[in-house]
């Protein structure tokens, strides 16, 4: 009822298109576009900082393209063992002088990069076939060497590498041999049988406990000088582990799930436990972790969470107490006053960061941020926050200082482009700004000395850089240009536009103007849609796409739980009516499109409006009750996301059955009037192919325009196992948009 009572109040707003023919199919574009998919979306090389040394003198970076990651075998995922093809150029750069030097003459697959704590040394893993090898670079002499494990073992795919604190020996997690054989051969049986059986009586999902082996492994100290060996932690299901500061001990997670959780996607159960690097007994620090999520000290000995709106405190050397909140009330039954429910409401917090030490946390409530101390309890309102003022700026805390005494807090404004870094000064209770402007500031990386900032920096739709910094964000200094070629093409403008949704909700998108735009004229204009979008971020897509001659234009849109479809009736639409009074998209040539849950939604949306003509749903579902089961290699997602996330249904299938089918755009396919463009990879094990197979089939069968291309090796959106996938797909993609927006004597040609 509510979408036909939605569609009524819109119908204004929507543009009826008429009537089609069958599409036949769409060949590759021009040859030129070829060369703007290696210029724009392969060759364009973006950065990872990988590892700061202490004083913050040597930064060590991973450069890559997405070039560098085409290769991916998708009929692998949820195999425990498979490594994706990842190489990158690794550099290590001074960050006083700005020079750089290669650790690797050629591209090579790497990942747990970590400084020794004098900076002469670099840690890391290497791939070599398919086993990951702990190494050692020696920055002085630029020597690599590998460091040879205990007879039997190899390093576990998911291990972190940890150098005590003397610098003589790393700690990394390790499996048996054989663990790769056997996690192997219980993929191919579940892929290829000839026979694989489950049960409702086994405690997990298969797919589900086939990834939980990944953490059995145990942990073992190498020292680097002798190669001597000495076991830390026994093999048992180990989710995370961390080597104190003072080399001590180390805490670990112990995975205690009893079954699969329905409620947490991914649910993982554990125990904390600290064990003497010494030598004895582990002690239990925390029973159980489920429902909370755990915050450390930087030196690893002080935690804080948040339970039920109270904050814990404890240590690896101390009992755990009650810092903040109430005792629960034993009376259940007692009714609350509307006064009382806002009192109860203000006294909820969470935990948001620890200080290094651990004698200070920083929690939040609806007032905002509050400094505690962890002894006393005390506090201190330090960022005053509305939560009803849906335009004020977003703050997040990113470090403490080493010392404590001051806390950095990111900075986004929400109505306009200015981001940056702001310090809050505990001891005269004052902040300050450090960098505040328009360009994308992410990455940042503080030393443990608390002397350096380094961090990415980019201008809108453009790609990240390197950059290094002062404590004080000063004599910043670029350490990298990583894309000297893409001054040879011409980039579009872009433009952050607001307007109101049907609702009257403030609403923000971001415009992504053609290459050459003229004011004044009328462009083809492609809406890109998922939920919120904000910066100007660079996208190798869109940019073909503007150099094409099309506008790009990312609207936001507001959710009610149980309504999602109309979200995108109430807020594209609206954007769309804004972009066109702007005098910058032609009515007459409007296209939407979206990739996974963007996908859905574009589907969704041409069932409640004609006004777009043309539609792309890339990877994207169609039918909520056949997905509600499906993809089980991904466990309990596609349940959760539509009872309790991403999907907004807010039941069972079970409980709201019509919800489920008003969601689902499969039953609206004979109101599509929208020529669509279905983009799949057959080993997409998120959103599998038959989604839109089955939309697909049912718009030929309603005598639709339809046309659906799967990529027979390809996965979850964009396919990346070849070079000539990723032209293709870009092909495709400006050819569909090309037929139906730019073919003929549209209106702006006409007027």
């Amino acid at each position: 009822m509510k979408r036909a009572v939605i569609s009524l109040l819109l119908l204004p707003l929507l543009l009826i298109s008429t009537g089609t023919n069958l599409a036949s199919r769409v060949e590759p574009a021009n040859p030129p576009l070829d060369g703007l998919v290696d210029a724009l979306v392969l060759d364009v090389v973006n950065p990872t900082i990988a590892a700061l040394s202490d004083d913050g003198r040597w930064l060590a970076i991973t450069t890559s393209s997405q070039r560098d990651r085409i290769g991916i075998d998708n009929s692998r995922f949820g195999d425990p063992t498979y490594i994706a093809p990842s190489v990158a150029d690794v550099l290590v750069i001074e960050t006083t002088s700005g020079r750089s030097q290669k650790v690797f003459q050629q591209k090579v697959q790497t990942r747990g990069f970590k400084w020794s704590p004098d900076g002469g040394h670099l840690a890391m893993f290497v791939l070599k076939g398919d086993l990951w090898e702990p190494t050692i670079w020696e920055r002085p002499t630029a020597k690599l060497s590998t460091v040879k494990l205990p007879t039997g073992k190899r390093a576990a795919e998911n291990a972190e590498l940890e150098w005590s604190p003397n610098g003589n020996e790393v700690m990394l997690a390790v499996r048996p041999t054989d663990w790769w054989t056997k996690a192997r051969g219980r993929f191919v049986r579940m892929t290829q049988g000839p026979v694989f059986v489950q049960s409702s009586t086994e405690d997990f999902l298969a797919w589900e406990d086939l990834r939980r082996s990944a953490s059995l492994r145990s942990v073992i100290s190498l020292d680097v000088r002798t190669g001597a060996t000495r076991e830390l932690l026994s093999e048992k299901k180990i989710n995370t582990y961390n080597l104190l500061q003072d080399g001590l001990a180390l805490t670990f997670n112990e995975d205690i799930t009893k079954k699969t959780d329905y409620d947490v996607i991914n649910g993982v159960e554990s125990q904390v436990m600290v064990q003497p690097v010494g030598g004895g007994d582990a002690r239990k620090v925390i029973s159980s972790t489920k429902g909370i999520t755990i915050n450390w000290s930087r030196d690893g000995r002080g935690y804080a969470y948040a339970k039920d709106g109270n904050i814990f405190v404890g240590g690896v050397d101390g009992a755990e107490r009650q810092l903040i909140g109430k005792k629960e009330d034993p009376d259940k039954t007692k009714t609350l006053t509307e006064a009382e429910k806002k009192e109860a409401e203000k006294n909820r917090f969470n935990v948001v960061r620890v200080s290094p030490n651990g004698s200070s946390i920083v929690v939040s409530n609806k007032e905002g941020m509050w400094l505690v101390d962890s002894a006393s309890g005390s506090r201190e309102l330090i960022l005053k926050v509305n939560e009803d003022d849906k335009e004020a700026p977003r703050h997040q805390v990113q470090d403490f200082s080493p010392d404590g005494k001051r806390i950095y807090f990111t900075y986004a404004s929400r109505t306009k482009w200015e981001r940056g870094l702001v310090v809050y000064d505990i001891a005269s209770k004052s902040m300050r700004d450090l960098v505040k402007d328009g360009r994308i500031y992410s990455n940042y990386r503080l030393s443990e000395n608390g002397s350096t900032w380094v961090f990415t920096l980019a201008d809108g739709n453009r790609p990240a850089d390197v950059y290094v910094a002062n404590a004080e964000l000063e004599n910043v200094r670029r350490l990298t240009d990583l894309n000297p070629g893409l001054k040879q093409h011409a980039l579009g403008r872009t433009e952050l536009t607001s307007y109101l949704d049907v609702d009257g909700n403030r609403q923000y998108g971001v415009i992504y103007y053609p290459v050459n735009y003229e004011p004044g004229k009328k462009y083809p204009t492609i809406f890109e849609i998922y939920e919120q979008f904000f910066d100007d971020t660079y996208s190798g897509t869109f940019n073909v796409m503007t150099s094409s001659g099309y506008v790009v234009v990312r609207p936001s849109v507001q959710f009610e739980t149980g309504f999602p479809g109309e979200a995108w009736l109430k807020g594209v639409t609206a954007a769309a009516n804004k972009v066109i009074e702007m005098g910058i998209a032609d009515p007459d040539r409007l296209a939407v499109q979206g990739t996974s849950y963007g996908g859905y939604a574009t589907n969704l949306l041409i069932t409640q409006t004609n006004r777009f003509k043309a539609a792309i749903n890339i990877s994207g579902k169609v039918n909520m009750i056949s997905f509600y089961t499906d993809s089980p290699r991904l466990g309990v997602r596609n349940i959760h996301a539509p009872e309790k996330s991403q999907d907004r249904i807010g039941a069972t299938l079970w409980q709201q059955p019509q919800k489920y089918l008003d969601q689902s755009a499969i039953m609206f396919a004979d109101r599509i009037k929208t020529p669509l463009l279905l983009m799949t990879g057959d080993q997409d094990s998120n959103v599998p192919a038959r989604q839109a197979m089955e939309m697909y089939y049912a718009l030929r069968r309603l005598g639709k325009q339809v046309e659906w291309v799967n990529y027979m090796k390809g996965g979850h959106g964009m396919p990346t196992s070849t070079v000539d996938e990723v032209k293709d797909y870009h092909q495709r993609i400006i050819g569909w948009y090309d037929k139906h927006l730019k073919a003929g004597a549209l209106s702006s040609e006409r007027n």
